[in-house]
Parts: structure tokens; C-alpha cells; sequence
């Protein structure tokens, strides 16, 4: 049975899948790594969720502050041996209940152009393909998103 948990970025269950997605993203973004790890720090994580299956944890994701009613989904990540079971989806639903909870208008994300899985999810989750923002503006492999909330 799978049970959620809220937490923030201390957790050392988020820590370690933080660790393993890590090093996903290393292999997949090559030379590209060194600048997307700068602006994937978990320090201003306030708002995380774990995935547990029983007591193992097997996906997390992160909403963090963006300011003006808009929250920044970060660090999403699914084990990949249960991957395409909706967990993703789950957690990110999770995710946004709790911004809307917070009275937070929009979520916001940026995922890489090597990640069809990860831009599949979110297009089917509602998410709108924007122009790039912010340290993304004009980085050719990111793609960015947004949805707003209920």
C-alpha cells in the first residue's frame, strides 16, 4: 500500500532519493549537469512529499516558492523499477493539493528535452508548455510548464 507523507527537505528519506535522482540526471544531461545541479539545491525546500511503499520510500517531489501565488515543482523522481504505475502522478496531485491549501494560484516546472517520461507527465497531468524563465531563458534542453490550480 502506498501512503504519503508531507515533509520538508531535512527528511533522510527525501535526502536519499534526492541522491538517486541525482545521479539520473547526471548520465542523462552529460555536460549540461554542472549547471542544472546549481539550481536543483533542495536548502529552500519547505514543501516535500515522500512516496512509501509499506516503509520503503519510492518517490518524492518538492513544490518551493516562486514567488506572486506561484509555487515551483522540483525534484520529482519515482523509483525506476515502479515506474508507469501512476506514483508520479500521485505525488505530483499531492504536491498541488497542498499549494491550493496554501492558497497558491499556479504551479511552475522545468524538465529537460532528454526527459520525454517526465514531459509526458506533466502534459498529462494539465501542465501548459510556457517560454523559459528565469536561469532557464535561452538554455536550448529545458523545457518549461505551468498549471494553474483549482
Amino acid at each position: 500500500m502506498i501512503t504519503l507523507l508531507r515533509t520538508d527537505a531535512s527528511n533522510p528519506d527525501f535526502l536519499s532519493l534526492v541522491e538517486i535522482l541525482d545521479a539520473e540526471l547526471a548520465y542523462l544531461d552529460g555536460d549540461d549537469h554542472a549547471f542544472y545541479s546549481k539550481l536543483n539545491k533542495v536548502d529552500d525546500i519547505r514543501h516535500a512529499v515522500v512516496a512509501y511503499d509499506g516503509t520503503r520510500p519510492v518517490a518524492c517531489g518538492a513544490i518551493r516558492d516562486h514567488g506572486a501565488g506561484t509555487m515551483e515543482v522540483k525534484r520529482m523522481f519515482v523509483q525506476p523499477e515502479i515506474r508507469k504505475t501512476g506514483l508520479a502522478t500521485i505525488v505530483l496531485r499531492e504536491l498541488e493539493k497542498w499549494a491550493v491549501e496554501m492558497s497558491i494560484e499556479r504551479c511552475v516546472l522545468e524538465t529537460g528535452k532528454r526527459q520525454p517520461e517526465a514531459i509526458a507527465l506533466y502534459k498529462k497531468n494539465g501542465y501548459r508548455i510556457i517560454p523559459n524563465y528565469g536561469k532557464y531563458v535561452g538554455v536550448e534542453n529545458s523545457v518549461c510548464f505551468e498549471k494553474t490550480l483549482k
